[in-house]
C-alpha cells in the first residue's frame, strides 16, 4: 500500500470513528427502552391465555408487537455491526486460503440450497493485508445475496485472480440478476428489497473493504445473474 492510500484509509477510518461513537449512543438509547419493551410484553404473553375468544385477540396482537421488538433489534445489531468496525488486526494473508475455509465450512448449507458451488482460485498471488474475521463478513454477506438470488438453486462461483497491482475475488451467482435501478443504490444504508431486510448487508461489506484500502463493484443483467468483485492492494512486506 502506497503512503499516500495508506493516509487516505486513516482518514477515511478515522471519519467512520466520529459517525460509529455518535450512532453507537444512539442506538443504546434506544436499545435500553425497546429491551425493557420486550421484557413487559413476555409478561403480558404470560399473562394472557386462551380462555376466551377476546384473551386469544389480545396475546395475538401482544405476539404481534413483540415480533416487531424483535426485528427491531435485529436491525440494531445489524446497524452496530455497521457503524462499528473498530481497529483492524490485520496480518499478511493468503486471501485463497480464506476462501477455501470459508466454502469448506459453509458447503454442506449450500448444497442443502441447491447451490453448486465452485472455485477457481489463481495460483500466483501475493498476500493481502486483511483481518481474517471481518473478511469473513463480506464472503458471508455476499454468499448470502447470491442464496437469495437463486431460490430454487444454482451455480455459485468464487474466482480470484491478479489484476495488475491488485487482488481481485469475484463471487459469481447465476441468479436473477439485479435491476440497474437497485444496483444504483445497493450499497446505501438501509436501502433493501427483502422483506424484513436490515438493508445494512451489503453497506457493511463495502465498509470492510474500504477499510482493507480495497474496494467493490457488481456487474449484473436480470436473467443472467451477478458477479461482485473485490479489489484489494497487496500486503506492504517490507
Amino acid at each position: 500500500m502506497s503512503p499516500v492510500e495508506r493516509a487516505e484509509r486513516e482518514e477515511l477510518l478515522e471519519r467512520y470513528d466520529e459517525i460509529a461513537q455518535l450512532a453507537g449512543g444512539l442506538a443504546h438509547e434506544i436499545r435500553n427502552p425497546l429491551s425493557a419493551i420486550a421484557m413487559n410484553l413476555s409478561l403480558l404473553v404470560e399473562e394472557l391465555d386462551d380462555s376466551s375468544p377476546r384473551e386469544r385477540r389480545m396475546r395475538q396482537r401482544v405476539l404481534s408487537v413483540q415480533e416487531q421488538c424483535g426485528s427491531l433489534e435485529e436491525v440494531l445489531d445489524a446497524f452496530l455491526q455497521f457503524v462499528r468496525l473498530g481497529e483492524l488486526e490485520v496480518e499478511p494473508t493468503d486471501l485463497n486460503a480464506v476462501v477455501q475455509d470459508f466454502v469448506a465450512f459453509h458447503r454442506p448449507a449450500a448444497e442443502d440450497h441447491g447451490l453448486d458451488v465452485s472455485l477457481h482460485l489463481a495460483s500466483d498471488l501475493p498476500p493481502v493485508a486483511l483481518d481474517t474475521a471481518l473478511f469473513r463478513q463480506v464472503l458471508e454477506n455476499l454468499a448470502r445475496n447470491a442464496r437469495q438470488a437463486m431460490p430454487e438453486g444454482g451455480p455459485l462461483e468464487l474466482q480470484t485472480r491478479l489484476d495488475a497491482d491488485r487482488v481481485v475475488l469475484d463471487v459469481i451467482d447465476g441468479g436473477r440478476g439485479i435491476p440497474e435501478a437497485t444496483r444504483e443504490r445497493m450499497f446505501e444504508a438501509f436501502f433493501s428489497t427483502s422483506p424484513g431486510g436490515s438493508g445494512l448487508g451489503l453497506p457493511t461489506v463495502r465498509r470492510i473493504v474500504e477499510a482493507h484500502g480495497g474496494s467493490i463493484t457488481c456487474e449484473s443483467e436480470v436473467g443472467q445473474g451477478t458477479r461482485f468483485t473485490v479489489s484489494l492492494p497487496p500486503a506492504d512486506l517490507r
